[in-house]
């Protein structure tokens, strides 16, 4: 089986061969945009983010002739799978389709990729976003995407928790947190700082902030480190003796329905996630109305900040669209566009874009959500936490893979005394190797 092939089966995760996206209508996606937006034209959108609604129904009044046909996915995960089984299929695949960073590369491959290459008219585009951002759609040279919304991690705690506890001041350093942990656990048995039972998306947006580097890659060429990279195992080592001390609660898994209700009594004292998450708080976790708060994450060295992304997405045209520049019309419009972009952040979405950082009324925030964080300005923090991601981490190109086994090797460390986060994560190394060799990668170790 030739490279190419081999990578574009690594890609669906399927042993079926993939029909190539050139079978379908589309154009080598380095020489230029299919069709044109003058004509009357129907697009079909692949995504699940539904602030995206009104911003269609605005572009439409705009552009009357350019209909949008939205396809809600329901979630990224959902989105993915859909895109590869049509990709296998040789049809059905959308004009745009909303995909996660992290998913990004694996459909950047070759010089026929899944995604259409955007950098000739994305020219200067660069500044506009935040640097985290505009990296993760940079890939190989190539623009891919036009980044919607970003998840710098933030630490979202309950002050009546931490006060309680004797925790005055918020941790800003790791060694604080660990100091708080032990306070916060001393209150009683069902009391722990945080929950974790191996959320591969929090894991990677610390070692991303630790300065690590686990995934690297140009093109096919992936080296691949969790073994001999130091920040990995200081990362790795810290959250070992949190498990080992019994300072975080290891079986309740996020997004569970003990893990909103730990989150609104307090006995969860504190979570790291996403800049989108405050919504999902208001709605999950009712109880906290007035005792959250959101800070930033604690630093490995406080005189030097530094943070991670932990989701976000962005827009892409497809290769195999036949009105390539009819999408592009819509992700720039709903991306980069100051309409499109205010109607998604008025309805709770999170910016990449840096100006919308700086703006007083998104600074300002929304009522409700002010009144869940204790009137307090929390945009502003997640603002703040947005301009300390550093802009060098990358992707795997087979993430789907990644995500699927991370919770066989690494994951199982939460709870299996028999194993450790460095052996695991190790372990899930040696696994990613051999997967993304077998699928005709050239993958080394770091």
């Amino acid at each position: 089986m030739s490279l190419s092939m081999k990578k574009a089966v690594a890609i669906l995760g399927a042993a079926a061969m993939m029909v190539s996206v050139g079978a379908c209508g589309s154009s080598n996606n380095s020489s230029g945009f299919a069709g044109d937006a003058s004509g009357d034209v129907t697009l079909n959108l692949w995504a699940w983010e539904p602030t995206l609604k009104p911003v269609i129904e605005a572009f439409q009044k705009k552009y009357p002739n350019i209909k949008i046909d939205f396809n809600n996915t329901g979630k990224a995960d959902t989105t993915v799978t859909s895109l590869n089984n049509a990709i296998q299929a040789g049809s059905g695949i959308p004009d745009i389709v909303q995909l996660e960073y992290m998913t990004l590369p694996q459909f950047v491959i070759g010089e026929q990729s899944q995604l259409a290459n955007i950098k000739d008219k994305t020219s200067g585009y660069e500044d506009f976003y935040t640097p985290g951002t505009w990296n993760s759609v940079s890939i190989n040279g190539g623009v891919y995407a036009l980044p919607m919304d970003s998840g710098p991690q933030a630490m979202f705690y309950n002050k009546d928790t931490f006060d309680k506890a004797g925790v005055t001041e918020v941790p800003k350093t790791w060694d604080e947190y660990y100091e708080a942990a032990k306070k916060i656990r001393a209150l009683g048995s069902n009391y722990y700082i945080t929950a974790d039972a191996g959320d591969i998306k929090v894991m990677t947006a610390f070692l991303w902030q630790a300065g690590a580097k686990p995934y690297e890659s140009e093109g096919e060429n992936v080296t691949i480190n969790f073994k001999s990279d130091p920040k990995v195992k200081t990362v790795a080592e810290f959250w070992q003796k949190m498990i080992d001390e019994d300072l975080i609660n290891t079986k309740v898994a996020t997004w569970a329905d003990e893990w909103n209700r730990g989150i609104g009594d307090g006995t969860i004292a504190s979570i790291f996630e996403g800049a989108w998450m405050p919504a999902n708080l208001v709605s999950n976790s009712a109880a906290a109305k007035g005792n959250m708060r959101v800070a930033l994450q604690p630093n490995w060295d406080a005189s030097k900040p530094s943070n991670g992304e932990n989701g976000g997405s962005a827009l892409a045209v497809t290769a195999a669209s036949k009105n390539q520049d009819a999408a592009f019309k819509f992700i720039e419009f709903a991306n980069h566009s100051s309409e499109g972009i205010k109607i998604r952040t008025d309805g709770g979405a999170f910016p990449a874009d840096k100006a919308t950082l700086k703006d007083a009324d998104f600074l300002k925030g929304s009522d409700d959500v002010r009144a869940y964080f204790g009137d307090q300005d929390y945009n502003q923090v997640l603002a703040e936490a947005a301009n300390q991601v550093t802009e060098t981490f990358q992707f795997l190109p087979y993430a789907g893979q990644a995500n699927s086994i991370y919770g066989d090797y690494v994951g199982k460390a939460y709870t299996d005394k028999s194993t450790t986060l460095v052996k695991g994560l190790a372990a899930f190394q040696d696994a990613l190797v051999k997967y993304g060799s077998d699928q005709g990668f050239n993958v080394k170790e770091g």
